[in-house]
C-alpha cells in the first residue's frame, strides 16, 4: 500500500501542469501541501461559482463581486504584477471563485480565484492568507489528422459527422478562397483534408494548418498542396505548380443566395420590362460586409441614377472592372481615388436604388465587355520556381497514397 500511495506521488509531481507561484512583495513561493492537478489547489474541498467578466468590469470590481476587500484586490494586483496584467483582463472570460463552507453566521470565504486567459492558460489567485498567484497551463498535443467530408446538408453538419473540428472551415476557406464558392456548395460535393490541430484532454484548441486537400464537384476537382518556397510569398499550389492565390476571390461577401444571375433577357421585378441583367445578384442581411474582390482603385463611389442606388465602381488590373449597388452605406475611408486591397471591407449590402429587398448586385467587365462572375477564370498569381515542381510532384503523390491508404 506504501509502495501504491509513493507511485501516486510521483505521478502527481510529473504530471503537474506547469504553475508558477508568485507571493507578497514578489518572491517565489513553494506550492502549497494540498496543491492537485489541475489548478495547484484541492478545488473538491470548496464550494464554486462560475461567472465571466462583465463589460467594462475592472479587476477590483470583479474581485469586489466575488467577496474580496478593495485593499486585498490592490495587493493582489501588485504582487501577481508580473504574471498578470489587469489591463488585459476581457470582457466575456469565464472566472470561477472558489469558497469555504459557510460559517456559523452563513458567510462563506472566497479562498481562490480562477480566471481563465484562453483555452490553454489560466491564473489563479490565493485569496486568504498569504495572496499569491500562479500560472497554470493545460498539456496539449500536436496531432496530424486525415478528414474526408462530403456535403449533405451544411458543410458544418457534415464536418461534424466526418469526426473533424467545424474549425477547419476557416483553413479551408483561406485556403481555397480564389477557388471554391463556400456560399454555394452542393450536394455530393467533397473534401478531403490532410492537416495538424493542437488538442487538450480530447478538445480541439487550434487547427494548426493545412497540409494538403482535394475538393470535387462533379467534374471539377482542385488540389492544394502546402510548399513553402522561402521567398515569403503563396504557400499553397496546385499539383501543376500554379498558386492557389489568384487575382480575384470567388465571392465579394458571405450570401444567404444567389437571387438573380447573369442573363441578357431578364424580366425586371419593379418595371417588368425584359432587359438584360449582366449582374449576379447575392441575397443577404442588410450591413453584411461586401468585400472588393482583388486590388484596385475606386472609380466611382457615390449615388446611381439609374436605380443602383450606393454603389463602387472598381478598375483592377488587365482590364477588369467590378461594381457593388444598392449598398446601405460606404465603409470608411473609401471614396472616389481610393486604392483597395483585395478583400477588404468597401461597403454593406443594403436595397437602395430599385431593389425589392436586401441584396448585393455585382457585376464584373473585361475590356469593357459584361461577363459572368460566376464564370469568371481568374488570372493565377507567379508559378512556383521550375527547380521546386520535381519536389512538389513528389510530395503530391505522397499525400494521394496517404489518402489511399485510408
Amino acid at each position: 500500500m506504501k509502495l501504491k500511495h509513493l507511485a501516486l506521488a510521483v505521478a502527481l509531481v510529473i504530471l503537474l501542469p506547469s504553475c508558477r507561484h508568485q507571493g507578497q512583495g514578489g518572491t517565489d513561493v513553494q506550492v502549497q501541501k494540498d496543491t492537485v492537478l489541475p489548478l495547484g489547489f484541492l478545488t473538491e474541498a470548496y464550494q464554486v461559482d462560475s461567472t465571466r467578466v462583465r463589460d467594462g468590469e475592472t479587476f477590483s470590481g470583479l474581485m469586489n463581486r466575488l467577496g474580496m476587500g478593495a485593499r486585498d484586490a490592490y495587493s493582489l494586483v501588485v504582487c501577481c504584477d508580473s504574471i498578470f496584467d489587469v489591463r488585459r483582463m476581457r470582457a466575456g472570460n469565464d472566472v470561477e471563485a472558489y469558497y469555504s463552507a459557510a460559517d456559523s453566521t452563513g458567510n462563506r470565504h472566497l479562498e481562490y480565484v480562477v480566471y481563465h486567459n484562453d483555452r490553454i492558460q489560466s491564473t489563479v489567485f490565493q485569496c486568504r492568507d498569504s495572496l499569491c498567484g500562479w500560472v497554470c497551463t493545460r498539456p496539449v498535443q500536436h496531432v496530424r489528422k486525415v478528414a474526408d467530408i462530403t456535403i449533405h446538408s451544411s458543410l458544418w453538419n457534415d464536418m461534424l459527422k466526418a469526426g473533424a473540428s467545424p474549425l477547419l472551415i476557416v483553413d479551408l476557406a483561406d485556403v481555397y478562397a480564389w477557388t471554391v464558392n463556400f456560399f454555394g456548395l452542393q450536394d455530393g460535393d467533397r473534401f478531403r483534408v490532410i492537416y495538424n490541430q493542437t488538442e487538450s484532454d480530447g478538445e480541439v484548441i487550434s487547427i494548426d494548418g493545412i497540409d494538403f486537400a482535394i475538393y470535387n464537384s462533379g467534374d471539377f476537382s482542385a488540389s492544394a498542396i502546402r510548399f513553402d518556397q522561402g521567398d515569403g510569398g503563396n504557400k499553397y499550389w496546385n499539383e501543376k505548380g500554379e498558386s492557389m492565390r489568384k487575382a480575384f476571390l470567388k465571392a465579394p461577401l458571405q450570401f444567404t443566395r444567389i437571387s438573380s444571375r447573369f442573363t441578357y433577357h431578364r424580366k425586371h421585378p419593379i418595371t417588368g420590362k425584359v432587359r438584360p441583367h449582366t449582374a449576379v445578384d447575392y441575397a443577404a442581411p442588410t450591413g453584411t460586409p461586401v468585400h472588393s474582390i482583388g486590388d484596385g482603385t475606386v472609380t466611382l463611389c457615390g449615388w446611381d441614377g439609374s436605380g443602383g442606388g450606393n454603389r463602387i465602381r472598381i478598375r483592377h488590373m488587365n482590364g477588369y472592372e467590378t461594381c457593388y449597388m444598392h449598398l446601405s452605406r460606404f465603409a470608411s475611408g473609401i471614396k472616389q481615388g481610393s486604392r483597395v486591397a483585395q478583400g477588404q471591407t468597401i461597403g454593406y449590402v443594403g436595397s437602395t436604388g430599385h431593389s425589392t429587398g436586401p441584396h448585393l448586385d455585382f457585376r464584373v467587365w473585361k475590356d469593357g465587355t459584361p461577363i459572368d462572375p460566376l464564370k469568371m477564370i481568374s488570372p493565377p498569381s507567379e508559378p512556383l520556381r521550375s527547380e521546386n515542381l520535381d519536389s512538389l510532384g513528389k510530395l503530391y503523390q505522397a499525400y494521394l497514397d496517404t489518402l489511399a491508404r485510408r
